[in-house]
């Protein structure tokens, strides 16, 4: 029923008490909150009625309903059926054509300011929108009317965010982000490609709990999954630090699993909370699995952060702009890898809080 709250739909299908309160925990820790607020969560949850959802899916790929459908802390069905109540998701949903957009606007029309929209995929704004069309009606028009009555907007993935991949030079089509779109709508960006399903989650959960959301960047990114550097969290700093750089595919320093940043990782340059929150049931993240970061939740990374195999050109916080080229150099040199190491780390300095994502790096040449 509309009216039931999430704790009386968790009881009737037998969730124990035990598994909810771990979810909390969950949360808990992918907002980054104290295990203080865990009760408080719980409380929320039980008490709150579901939210209505409406999910679009625009110009992309489905990577990111790919992602919620692969999801595991909780699964798709618990996500579905417990935490929301999603009522148009083209590829879930049993309606189709007019039945499909019928349940769309009954939510629109029944339910102003009390529902949440989520959209996925870039909205096309050139020639009046006609590069992509559902159901006789334009991107841009539906965005504008679901998002415009919704009481906040969830942006998911970097074509929803900001364009995206749809976006990048020379961008015939037009595409933009949801709030470039809508800018009166409440939004929320989570880009990725894709997002993580986690930080919808968390990001509903906050919204829920506080009844407000979470605290965003300049990008309107939340801070608990975009406010720490990727580099800072990754296990292969360590190796940074040693100046030990993979070179090429499949040398030593790959098998051993050095740093990825020759070989084209932005991690000192991205914002993102995979290396914690990670994939596949939190089992790996790409760099982990042996690829180099390619800032996929940076605005424009595409065009400011190509090529993916081209790595920055000097090492990120190093005071003296010391080139990772120099850095192995000067082990080569040194008597003693820890010897070497100190020094580097002696001449690197705190970066600014803001750090450049979004910008484009110094010196970089575009090819």
């Amino acid at each position: 029923m509309p009216d039931d709250t999430i704790g009386k739909v968790l009881s009737e299908r037998g969730v124990s008490r035990r598994d909810f309160l771990k979810f909390c925990t969950a949360m808990a820790a992918t907002l980054g909150l104290p295990s203080a607020l865990i009760p408080k969560i719980a409380e929320a949850l039980e008490k709150k009625v579901k939210p209505a959802v409406i999910w679009l899916e625009l110009s992309d790929c489905a990577g990111d309903s790919e992602s919620m459908l692969r999801a595991t802390k909780p699964t798709i069905a618990e996500i579905v059926l417990d935490i929301i109540s999603l009522e148009y998701h083209e590829t879930i949903m049993a309606p189709s054509g007019k039945a499909a957009e019928k349940s769309k606007m009954d939510v629109v029309k029944n339910l102003k300011g009390k529902y949440l929209a989520i959209v996925e995929g870039a909205i096309p704004l050139n020639d009046g929108g006609v590069y992509c069309t559902i159901g006789g009606q334009s991107a841009v028009d539906i965005v504008r009317e679901v998002c415009g009555y919704a009481m906040a907007t969830l942006a998911v993935g970097s074509c929803a965010s900001w364009g995206g991949v749809a976006s990048a030079a020379p961008n015939p089509t037009g595409c933009v982000g949801v709030k470039q779109a809508v800018p009166a709508a409440t939004v929320v960006n989570l880009p990725g490609c894709p997002v993580n399903v986690e930080n919808i989650t968390a990001t509903i959960v906050h919204f829920l709990t506080f009844g407000s959301l979470p605290a965003l960047d300049s990008h309107l990114r939340p801070l608990f999954g975009y406010g720490k550097r990727i580099h800072d969290n990754c296990e292969r700093r360590m190796h940074f630090d040693a100046g030990q750089f993979v070179r090429q595919w499949g040398d030593e320093g790959a098998r051993l699993g050095w740093c990825l940043y020759e070989m084209g990782c932005k991690g000192p340059e991205a914002y993102y909370n995979c290396p914690t929150v990670r994939w596949n049931g939190g089992t790996s993240w790409p760099v982990q699995a042996g690829h180099p970061c390619f800032a996929c939740a940076a605005n424009n990374n595409w065009d400011v952060m190509g090529p993916i195999y081209k790595r920055l050109p000097n090492v990120p916080g190093a005071g003296y702009q010391v080139s990772a080229d120099q850095i192995g150099l000067g082990l080569a040199a040194a008597a003693g890898v820890g010897v070497a190491a100190h020094a580097i780390l002696r001449g690197i300095q705190p970066k600014d809080s803001k750090g450049h994502e979004g910008q484009k790096p110094k010196n970089l040449k575009k090819e």
